[in-house]
């Protein structure tokens, strides 16, 4: 799923200087005759120029993809579905090809990879990881799951509108048992279920997440019992008057626009769950969805959608016709959506300067004071729905996926117990039971894709969003300033520079460690959760 993703880096500065260049020049060549340089050189050309029609492949898949979950007539979807699937069995088999091992193997050859740019070398090790995954699957069954998912997420879509997950039990059986099957041919040391978190974020394993986890569901569980024992309820009756779509859908542009997003470089539309999809570098589609009686729903999935689209806008051209195009993990490019949205879009800062316009824009509102507004934001309340969930209770929906997921895959739970087993969990770890499928299993569009291990990321991303904040503070110490003169430039382009502009040229590890000194630490995420809401709620 391609559900998130500088202008340009030459037109962009950042504290009067140019951004360094991603592009480092061929290394360790001097000893080589010019005919064999010229030979590397040659196999080089072809090598991208065959990437490069790979990826204009991928573009045709993305761009059906994304049309699928924003409007395409329910009778054409499996047509599409299978569409979809032939255009991703010629990419599987082009990226697992004869021609693409061959290229991989003489351009990783030691002495011919010294001699490559930094681009270059990087494209050859993302493709040979994704070579070595992707060649352990035949691929007809490669081929068959893409359809299957292609044809599940519309299933899902009717299950959850008629909140009857036995519509779409069928389906997600035959996914959960075709990941089984992948993880037998891709093989796995400890977990199998590392084998998934490693596709989303590479190096990651349960050994180290599960710690982790326990560590931020007891920090957050004692902050929720404080809240809840408060007293303090915020007042959001004002938000859930009727709000005209069409008004809307002004503010989700105005907030893109006020964010810095390209138009000129992207689009925005509606679906029934929100998603970024990011064609090329310069066509990243954001996705929102609109509840006539909530305002909330809008313009929160605006600004986070929007934190993705900037980390795809941000990426530097040099990596334009690569695999390294695009963020370099889920848990990074979370960072980016969660830190705009939250640390940023439910900030006192922010909404002073933009509580005005929202005044002028509905009225009904002028009954509400800014600081009734920015306590009603950030209610904090366990509730059914992730997507809805306040940032105190958010981590606990993603453990409660983690947990079940990591069941599934290691056959303690079946796919017919789900409903049950989601009561169960949420009643443990929220306290709320949902009264339906549609608020319960069947809420997340992520099982119909066959994206088991993403949901880890939504708090890493959390995790990560939080060191890098306190990494920002450090470097631009009054950046709330800023954002309270409504200037949020200074913090895009300080993003640009630590952040985006390496795509997936560096890892996600290799990042959080030059933008922070540190590695995954979720000591950040507890201080700034802390920091925020206990003066909020007078704890």
């Amino acid at each position: 799923m391609r559900g998130w993703y500088f202008l340009r880096c030459n037109r962009l500065q950042w504290s009067k200087r140019r951004l360094q260049p991603l592009y480092q020049p061929t290394r360790g060549v001097a000893w080589k005759g010019r005919a064999q340089l010229s030979n590397v050189e040659k196999l080089v050309q072809d090598f991208r120029n065959e990437v490069a029609r790979i990826l204009h492949f991928e573009e045709a898949m993305y761009l059906m993809e994304w049309d699928l979950r924003t409007g395409a007539p329910k009778r054409g979807v499996p047509l599409r579905a299978e569409a979809i699937g032939t255009l991703s069995d010629e990419v599987f088999r082009a990226k697992t090809s004869p021609r693409m091992e061959s290229y991989l193997n003489r351009l990783s050859d030691p002495d011919v990879f010294a001699t490559l740019d930094s681009v270059t070398a990087g494209t050859v090790r993302e493709l040979k990881r994704q070579f070595d995954r992707d060649k352990a699957i035949p691929a007809d069954r490669k081929k068959a799951f893409v359809m299957l998912t292609s044809e599940a997420q519309s299933v899902w879509e009717e299950a959850k509108e008629t909140s009857d997950f036995e519509l779409f039990r069928p389906y997600l059986e035959r996914i959960v048992d075709m990941q089984l099957e992948f993880i037998d041919y891709w093989g796995f040391e400890n977990d199998p279920y590392d084998t998934l978190l490693h596709h989303f974020e590479p190096g990651l394993t349960v050994a180290e997440l599960d710690p982790i986890f326990r560590n931020l569901r007891q920090e957050t569980v004692r902050l929720l019992q404080d809240i809840v024992a408060s007293g303090v309820r915020p007042e959001v009756g004002p938000l859930l008057q009727d709000f005209p779509i069409w008004q809307q859908r002004e503010l989700s542009t105005e907030l893109l626009l006020y964010m810095g997003f390209d138009f000129s470089a992207g689009r925005l539309d509606t679906t029934v769950h929100p998603f970024m999809s990011s064609i090329n570098r310069y066509d990243a589609r954001v996705t929102t969805m609109y509840v006539k009686n909530d305002l909330r729903s809008s313009v929160f999935s605006t600004i986070h959608e929007g934190g993705h689209a900037l980390y795809e806008q941000g990426i530097a051209d040099e990596l334009i016709g690569t695999p390294l195009c695009t963020g370099t993990s889920m848990g990074m490019h979370e960072s980016q959506s969660r830190f705009y949205e939250n640390m940023i879009g439910r900030s006192m800062e922010f909404w002073e300067t933009k509580y005005p316009s929202l005044l002028e824009r509905f009225p009904t509102l002028s009954g509400m004071s800014l600081e009734a507004f920015y306590a009603a934001i950030n209610e904090v309340q366990p509730s059914l729905v992730r997507i809805d969930a306040d940032e105190v209770t958010y981590n606990l929906h993603i453990m409660i996926r983690y947990e079940i997921e990591k069941a599934l895959i290691n056959r303690s739970v079946k796919v017919a117990e789900l409903p049950l087993v989601w009561g169960e969990k949420m009643q443990d770890y929220l306290g709320v039971v949902p009264p339906n499928d549609a608020l319960g299993v069947l809420q997340d569009v992520h099982w119909s894709g066959g994206d088991f291990g993403y949901f880890p990321s939504y708090t890493l991303g959390n995790i990560y969003a939080a060191q890098i904040r306190e990494a920002l503070h450090r470097d631009i110490p009054d950046y709330m300033s800023e954002v309270l003169q409504g200037h949020l430039l200074g913090i895009k382009n300080w993003l640009n520079d630590k952040v985006h502009r390496f795509g997936k040229l560096l890892g996600p590890r290799e990042i959080l460690q030059q933008v922070t000194g540190q590695g995954i630490d979720s000591g950040a995420l507890v201080r700034y959760l802390n920091d925020k809401y206990r003066p909020l709620y007078h704890i």
